[in-house]
């Protein structure tokens, strides 16, 4: 099976798409149309296979379900998986004469996907670091008074980053088919200069996503307890995501409900002020 033009063109939309953070919005981008379990549907149409599409998407998404991109260090760019390890999985299982419901066949398209995805980080990266030189065109035309070029910035100038760093690898990598993710492992090897490089960059950005986050929720000293409480809970409880997340929404409840019984009795007093008045 091959991937002709329009096709990897199309697939090549979509990566710029579901881009982080995303040409398409972040909750239409990058976590619904981004995510493998969608993006298999989406692939399976565009290579008019949509059962074997759906089946290798949904053995991919189990891999990467929990997911998450803490202040934008990634360990595996989830775009890359659904639009090029999707497309070349399809293409590996349609030329070996496999069932897309094996076991060997969602096993080989897990690997390939995970392959892909972590040279999709390369891309990740690449794409904010390309990013960054719109921000300076943004700063300078504020500087200078210039407030309508800033909706070129925002809306205009990125595309030309995805179309480098997600619309062209993306069409290239398709049509040449699974050999080209072998051609670039052996010509960027992970313990290169240049990834070295770029992933010292990338793991600098999770202090800042801290930073940022800090400084939304934090509004007073005590406001620490609570945040720093998650990570007791990971560090000496071996909590994961998902029960860290039910414990928080107890929390927010208890919360919820002390707010509301220190809002009662104002409202109460309100009410026997106008009675009294009548």
């Amino acid at each position: 099976m091959e991937i002709n033009l329009f096709q990897a063109i199309l697939l090549g939309l979509c990566a710029c798409l579901s881009s982080m953070p995303g040409l398409g919005g972040t909750t239409f981008g990058n976590y619904t149309l981004g995510r493998p379990l969608v993006a298999g549907l989406v692939v399976g149409l565009i290579l008019g296979d949509i059962q074997t599409g759906v089946i290798v998407g949904a053995s991919i998404q189990i891999l990467y379900i929990a997911l998450v991109t803490p202040g934008g260090t990634v360990s595996a760019d989830v775009r890359a998986i659904s639009y090029i390890g999707i497309p070349l999985s399809i293409c590996a299982i349609k030329g070996m004469g496999l069932d897309a419901s094996t076991k060997s066949a969602q096993d080989m398209a897990a690997a390939l996907g995970a392959a892909v995805g972590t040279l999709g980080t390369v891309l990740f990266y690449g794409t904010a670091t390309v990013n960054l030189v719109w921000q300076h065109v943004g700063w300078k035309a504020v500087k200078e008074g210039r407030f309508k070029q800033l909706y070129l910035v925002n809306m205009g100038l990125p595309w030309i980053s995805h179309f480098i760093c997600s619309f062209l690898p993306t069409v290239i990598i398709t049509m040449a088919g699974s050999s080209m993710v072998d051609l670039m492992k052996s010509y960027l090897p992970m313990d290169g200069i240049a990834m070295k490089t770029l992933f010292t960059v990338g793991s600098l950005l999770p202090a800042v996503g801290v930073a940022i986050l800090l400084k939304q929720v934090i509004g007073k000293a005590t406001d620490f307890l609570t945040f720093f409480f998650g990570f007791t809970l990971a560090a000496c409880m071996g909590v994961n995501l998902i029960g860290a997340a039910a414990i928080g929404g107890f929390f927010a409840v208890i919360n919820y409900k002390i707010q509301m019984l220190k809002v009662r009795p104002a409202a109460a007093s309100y009410d026997d002020d106008d009675e009294e008045d009548i």
